[in-house]
């Protein structure tokens, strides 16, 4: 077999383009300039996902109880929702007994509050209702109507959401027969050592608000 010369073995091989190795070099380039732009991209919308100083500052919030007289309240923005600080009065608290069988979940049985507050008055000291004013149903913003017969004849005192109508006792406990499904949420809350101010830490993880 005759040897190919040397200009037949040139035409042989197959041949690249002359600018081939610029086009690789720019390939490279992008793809490197790709991956540095994608790092670039990703780490900021992780560090978005994490809560910045003034939420985390947001998360726990004081109030001042002195202030709060017997059977007044205050209602405070926290977590962009609206917190109640109920000051009952020994009358008030006598009203949670006494409309009992007409609550949808009288014993607390949905984990609507912490455990230590899984009781009649929903909190950790019976005076002082420390709560989460939102309606379980679409979270509206129920009204505190303390006074007796003040929504109804049979009225005893509690919260009523004028939206659709859902009632709600002194503690938060839900009436049977309206809209909403569940007692108010209580939050996770301390005193205190000298009792004249409450901390507000968060929210109780098992709690629905709507």
């Amino acid at each position: 077999m005759d040897r190919l010369s040397s200009r037949d073995a040139m035409t042989a091989q197959p041949l690249l383009p002359a600018n081939a190795g610029r086009r690789r070099f720019l390939t490279l380039a992008t793809a490197l300039l790709g991956a540095v732009g994608t790092a670039y991209v990703i780490v900021p919308l992780v560090e978005s996902l994490e809560p910045d100083a003034s939420v985390k500052a947001a998360a726990a919030t004081t109030v001042a109880l002195s202030p709060i007289e017997p059977g007044m309240q205050v209602t405070v923005p926290w977590q962009s929702k609206p917190l109640i600080v109920v000051h009952r009065t020994p009358e008030m608290l006598a009203t949670l007994q006494a409309v009992e069988t007409l609550l949808r979940d009288p014993n607390c049985e949905v984990p609507q509050q912490p455990p230590e507050c899984k009781n009649r008055f929903r909190s950790l000291k019976p005076q002082w209702l420390v709560m989460v004013r939102v309606c379980t149903h679409l979270c509206c913003t129920p009204l505190y109507e303390p006074r007796k017969g003040s929504v109804g004849p049979r009225w005893l005192g509690g919260f009523h959401c004028p939206c659709h109508g859902s009632l709600y006792d002194l503690s938060g406990r839900v009436f049977k027969g309206v809209p909403a499904p569940r007692n108010m949420a209580i939050p996770l809350y301390h005193f205190s050592e000298d009792e004249k101010q409450v901390a507000v830490t968060a929210m109780y993880p098992e709690s629905k608000l709507c």
